[in-house]
């Protein structure tokens, strides 16, 4: 059975209810969700900003020094290193929702959606993140700002990153 995920700090949510989400107040109610593929970049406390970048095989070569150096992970995530602590600690629950109902939102990100509410199918306790990060192949980076990496990743032509949260950035 093909599932999505939706990623909590909360343990009891028995049913995910369509919601405005408040950076697409354009955009009608409803219930998000992430592909397996893309759920690394939501192994982190909700409120964590951070920017995931996806390794692309055709990426300028100026690009990939810049934003992978020498890693060979084809994922790299930057956090700001003050959320280390709490990265270290936090205890998050993945929700497994069906895959019935949702639609494709963004196929890059792996952003799925539904207009009606959706019953989780089980939930799994998870702790050890930055380990989890490292199962999934993922380079976790740490920087004192994300805003020097947002900047270069904006200028560049390289466009398959996305960044999380960054309304709580220093």
């Amino acid at each position: 059975m093909r599932v999505l995920y939706h990623f909590s700090e909360n343990p009891g949510i028995e049913v995910f209810h369509p919601r405005q989400k408040s950076n697409r107040t354009d955009m009608p109610t409803v219930v998000w969700a992430i592909d397996a593929e893309h759920e690394v970049s939501y192994l982190c406390p909700r409120d964590c900003p951070r920017i995931v970048c996806y390794r692309e095989p055709d990426m300028a070569a100026a690009d990939k020094a810049l934003f992978f150096g020498a890693t060979e992970a084809d994922v790299v995530m930057t956090l700001e290193s003050r959320w280390l602590p709490r990265l270290l600690s936090v205890k998050l629950f993945r929700y497994s929702l069906p895959y019935e109902g949702f639609e494709l939102f963004d196929a890059a990100a792996g952003y799925y959606v539904a207009a009606q509410p959706v019953v989780p199918i089980e939930v799994a306790a998870m702790d050890n993140l930055p380990g989890r990060i490292a199962a999934k192949g993922a380079e976790l980076r740490l920087a004192p700002s994300l805003q020097p990496l947002r900047d270069a990743l904006l200028r560049s032509s390289y466009r398959r990153f996305g960044i999380h949260r960054f309304e709580f950035a220093r």
